[in-house]
């Protein structure tokens, strides 16, 4: 299954919507996460977002799997790096 998200798949939150789990490099700040959330946010098929800056860690719910290219598209133009 090629270009399929790298993030982990951690679960379901509610019918129809999955959990994935991705590292985020060169976050430091509130307004970091708030770019990120935004960027993610702005995809297809994502219904909530949630970023941790001390570990780097972005939550993503989404109605669909979402390719680490499309991901990482947005999370660079915010500004930051998509390590997986």
């Amino acid at each position: 299954m090629l270009g399929l998200s790298r993030g982990k798949r951690v679960g379901s939150t509610e019918v129809g919507v999955s959990e994935f789990v991705y590292t985020v490099r060169g976050m430091t700040c509130g307004h970091c996460a708030d770019a990120v959330t935004r960027g993610v946010r702005g995809i297809e098929g994502v219904h909530g977002v949630a970023v941790d800056v001390a570990s780097g860690r972005v939550v993503v719910g989404s109605a669909r799997v979402l390719t680490f290219e499309e991901v990482a598209t947005v999370v660079t133009e915010a500004g930051y790096e998509l390590v997986g």
